[in-house]
């Protein structure tokens, strides 16, 4: 018998693409089927892809192309965001032996078991998935959840509880590649992270509209609601939200956020645009307004909380008014950090086929005094905490800590993984803090 072909996965995007690889790991190594530590060590490659942009579709694309150059002999199995949409497309790409949609993401390591010894078969595309404005697979899927949480090798291991959206903002390709919104039940969420507390001193919790989880018919429970069970029920150091959508930040969420110890004070709450006519445009539920409100109630009750935001520039009928009305929002916003994205067409969203797409040229000249902006933002928060102490968890490799608000931060001495420290930045890096330890907590 053929030994067990050896895999490596790579994942493009967000953070739920990021804990749908890692589960996905998870499932292969518990089947018995070894990771390889690079694409050129592998015998397959999967390629767990995004796409949110083109630049993320071109991103998968030229990795493909890499892998082919790099490691001829590898077969290449292609899933993700980008093979629900456009499964055929990458199908005609050379060495691409399987595309897999999220529609069936949950059986590839199934699929990968039965193809352990089938190095010697012949060269076909199989394609698992089906046309992302027909099907309805995708509105059901199963939310792929690891074997094991604490099999996850990550310093902070990220958990996707909430997948799917119900939301159908204009630009947005996303609700089309995952579904529905739906959660994994409270149970199994208290079961994974009780695991995962055992190994890790943080946990993230993910989802493609976290906010929602508990939302959906049957369930009487919020957010903030799993949040106390964690708290009561598991040992888990640390909980860190991911991305929540504005008005998800309720009362009750923020309150015990900002009174809880073990959870990390950042708040990630995506912005797109801070021009009332252009979130219109956008199909987006909340107006400037009703984003301030959450972001300023947010550092009322957590004066050093890393405040965080997406924002998109050059949405078709942005002009250089409605721009500069955005601009001047977000300098009045209190953000820590932003993450600023260039609009780019996404085939079948009703923003694709709208006739005043602003010029390429002036997206990315918005894009740079956005990103110049935050910049400065950044810079200004990080020079605030110096000479004054904060938690961390730290990283691997050793000498790298991330704090409680959210700060890169370089330590002054190597300092072994995966602890919680108090430390006090004393100095500015490029992106980060200077920080000694100075305790444990």
């Amino acid at each position: 018998m053929a030994a067990a072909p050896r895999i490596f996965v790579q994942n493009f995007g967000c953070r739920a693409t990021q804990a749908d690889g890692a589960a996905l790991e998870s499932q292969l190594s518990n089947r018995g089927l070894p990771l390889a530590d690079s694409r050129e060590a592998a015998d397959i490659v999967i390629l767990n892809t995004c796409t949110v942009t083109a630049t993320a579709d071109d991103d998968a694309r030229s990795t493909i192309r890499r892998v082919r150059r790099e490691n001829p002999s590898a077969r290449i199995l292609v899933t993700g965001c980008y093979a629900q949409r456009a499964p055929d497309e990458l199908a005609k790409m050379d060495g691409v032996e399987w595309v897999v949609g999220n529609s069936h993401k949950t059986q590839i390591a199934d699929l990968m078991s039965g193809h352990a010894d089938s190095g010697d078969t012949p060269y076909h595309t199989q394609i698992l998935t089906g046309d992302i404005f027909e099907t309805r697979d995708i509105l059901t899927a199963p939310i792929l959840e690891p074997d094991s949480a604490a099999s996850l090798d990550r310093t902070r291991p990220t958990l996707k509880i909430q997948d799917g959206c119900h939301n159908r903002c204009s630009f947005c390709i996303i609700p089309f590649v995952r579904g529905r919104s739906r959660f994994i039940g409270p149970d199994d969420v208290v079961t994974q992270v009780r695991a995962l507390a055992a190994t890790y001193k943080e946990v993230i919790l993910s989802g493609i509209n976290l906010g929602r989880w508990g939302r959906e018919a049957g369930s009487s429970m919020r957010l903030a609601d799993l949040l106390r069970r964690l708290l009561d029920e598991t040992t888990v150091e640390r909980l860190r939200l991911s991305s929540v959508e504005p008005m998800d930040f309720t009362d009750d969420l923020l309150d015990l956020i900002a009174t809880t110890p073990r959870i990390a004070k950042h708040v990630h709450a995506p912005l797109q645009s801070g021009s009332d006519a252009i979130l219109r445009r956008m199909h987006r539920k909340y107006r400037p307004r009703h984003y301030a409100d959450r972001v300023t109630s947010a550092r009322r009750l957590m004066p050093d909380a890393a405040i965080g935001a997406d924002v998109m520039v050059g949405f078709p009928g942005e002009t250089d008014a409605l721009f500069e009305e955005s601009r001047q929002f977000i300098e009045a916003m209190p953000f820590t950090y932003l993450h600023v994205f260039t609009y780019s067409e996404r085939p079948g969203t009703p923003a694709a086929a709208m006739p005043d797409q602003v010029p390429i040229r002036v997206r990315r000249d918005r894009n740079r005094i956005l990103r110049d902006l935050a910049a400065r933002k950044n810079e200004a928060f990080r020079q605030s905490l110096l000479g004054r102490d904060f938690m961390a968890v730290t990283l691997d490799p050793p000498g790298r800590a991330l704090t409680d608000n959210y700060v890169s931060v370089t330590l002054d001495m190597p300092y072994a993984p995966n602890h919680l420290v108090r430390l006090r930045p004393r100095a500015m890096t490029g992106q980060g803090v200077l920080a000694t330890i100075i305790g444990l907590r």
